[in-house]
């Protein structure tokens, strides 16, 4: 769910702006899991734009406070969300840890970086959410640690079916700034893409993970 269309419209924008986004349906890119995608995202652009990351940092901010009231801590997914979360947490007044997809092998294997006491109540920063499953993973960690997670908020999600149901099985609430649904409304009116490309991405998104396969 957006956190509100202004902030999805203008979030969307944004990352079309500084490539962020990139929409391509003739010539799709591959993900790492193999999967055929017209759209590939990379928020980490975002840091290299101090308007526009001080933009996403205070709408977070706002935004976490209104949906979830004032955490105690502010945690980003690595490596993604690490700066952006940090980012949040500054501006928040708040400690801030983050997770590592899995512990470390040595020292002292931590997962969870940063000071995090049992019982606090947590917001988790991410960047983007596809399936979910790596978001939730960092989620497990933060409970495993004691942690009282309030909600995950996110700049951007693909809005698959699957991460909606993975994250309502996990029951964690979460918001972003902008959507695949407010991306693709303002590629057109834009006209960084047609209405026919329109089409073919939101074909995609029905079912990402046999699209553009041979039959």
């Amino acid at each position: 769910m957006i956190f509100n269309k202004d902030t999805a419209e203008k979030t969307a924008e944004l990352l079309l702006q500084i490539n962020a986004i990139k929409l391509n349906p003739e010539n799709p890119f591959t993900w790492a899991s193999g999967w055929k995608s017209p759209i590939y995202c990379d928020n980490r652009l975002i840091l290299s734009f101090p308007s526009i990351r001080n933009y996403v940092r205070d709408e977070f901010a706002k935004n976490i406070e209104k949906q979830f009231g004032k955490p105690d801590v502010i945690a980003g997914v690595a490596t993604g969300a690490i700066g952006v979360g940090i980012l949040v947490a500054e501006s928040l007044g708040l400690p801030f840890v983050y997770v590592r997809p899995e512990p470390k092998k040595h020292g002292r294997q931590n997962q969870v970086e940063g000071f995090l006491q049992k019982g606090q109540n947590v917001v988790v920063v991410e960047d983007l959410i596809s399936t979910g499953k790596s978001s939730l993973m960092a989620v497990e960690a933060l409970r495993s640690e004691g942690a009282n997670i309030k909600g995950m908020a996110a700049i951007f999600t693909y809005g698959f079916g699957v991460a909606e149901e993975n994250f309502k099985e996990a029951n964690i609430d979460l918001f972003t700034l902008s959507n695949y649904e407010n991306l693709l409304d303002l590629a057109v009116q834009k006209q960084y893409i047609t209405e026919d490309q329109q089409s073919t991405l939101l074909e995609w998104n029905e079912s990402p993970s046999t699209w553009g396969q041979e039959d």
